[in-house]
């Protein structure tokens, strides 16, 4: 098995098939990246067009690469995904995804602390919010596994990028207090997890959700605590510096209207899509091709 792998995302050991103002908070059902902007009903915020157009970025990047992967997959072309150009765009959606979630998370904390303000109680009230939507989108990519375990069984997914993300809010509590110093400590345990895999460090299934897997196993999507949850630490620590206390640090971003509007459509709904767009690639391709693919 080739450890570089392990950093690609939905092509790790693959086994082929035989055949405008936001309300208050609350868990949303495109809660994937959609995690910070969160008390606008208690303090008159407003969305930030910025973080949802980077989202719909982030969400066009992965249907593209989510339809070459399945052209690759179900053999109809020959595109090779696994080296090369592809292979470090697939990084790059995977980061984008989860540096993006970690500014959210440093919008959502700045907000929820005010919204909490002279509550005695705001520390556990923040904890619960938090641990609360966490478990909703953890119990999404659950939801994920119970599919592929039924499509692909050979290589279902147990802890992909839905997993992580759901994980990562439920323990964000014990890291909002090192503000700006989460960019130091998610850069060491990136760091730590590349050496989990160089050479890879192989052990029982039970550590795979910290990148210690055994030696057969076979996954569509894996992105462990080690190195990833470093990528969201860098980007709540960045969200301090350029959202401090939920408010936006730098001038505007002009985005061309033609362009916002539908990025900053997928942004707000990413979950959504997240959870539609591969059914929906493919219907299209069985459409196109009468490939009866897993039917």
């Amino acid at each position: 098995m080739d450890p570089d792998l392990l950093l690609m995302p939905k092509t790790f050991h693959m086994a082929k098939p035989s055949g405008s103002q936001y309300s208050g908070p609350r868990s949303d059902a495109s809660g994937l990246l959609r995690i910070g902007n969160d008390s606008s009903r208690v303090t008159g915020t407003v969305r930030f067009d910025e973080l949802d157009a980077a989202r719909g970025v982030a969400i066009l990047m992965m249907i593209l690469f989510h339809t070459l992967f399945d052209l690759y997959y179900f053999t109809m072309y020959p595109v090779n995904i696994r080296d090369g150009f592809w292979r470090y765009f697939a990084l790059a959606t995977g980061s984008l995804f989860l540096f993006i979630a970690g500014l959210s998370l440093s919008v959502s904390h700045a907000r929820a602390k005010r919204a909490y303000a002279g509550d005695v109680w705001a520390p556990a009230r923040i904890a619960e919010k938090f641990l609360v939507r966490g478990a909703g989108i953890f119990l999404c990519g659950m939801l994920i596994t119970v599919v592929t375990w039924v499509l692909v069984p050979q290589s279902f997914i147990i802890f992909g990028i839905l997993h992580l993300i759901g994980i990562s809010i439920m323990i964000s509590p014990l890291f909002f207090r090192f503000r700006e110093r989460n960019i130091l400590i998610g850069a060491a345990i990136f760091l730590a997890g590349i050496l989990l895999w160089i050479p890879p460090l192989y052990g029982p299934f039970w550590l795979l959700w910290i990148g210690i897997h055994p030696a057969s196993f076979s996954t569509l999507d894996y992105y462990p605590l080690f190195p990833w949850l470093g990528v969201v630490l860098i980007g709540l620590g960045t969200g301090e510096r350029i959202y401090p206390g939920g408010e936006r640090a730098f001038p505007t971003p002009r985005i061309p209207k033609p362009a916002r509007i539908p990025l900053t459509f997928l942004g707000r709904h990413s979950l959504l899509v997240y959870l539609l767009h591969q059914p929906v690639i493919l219907f299209i391709l069985h459409v196109l091709t009468g490939d009866p693919l897993f039917w």
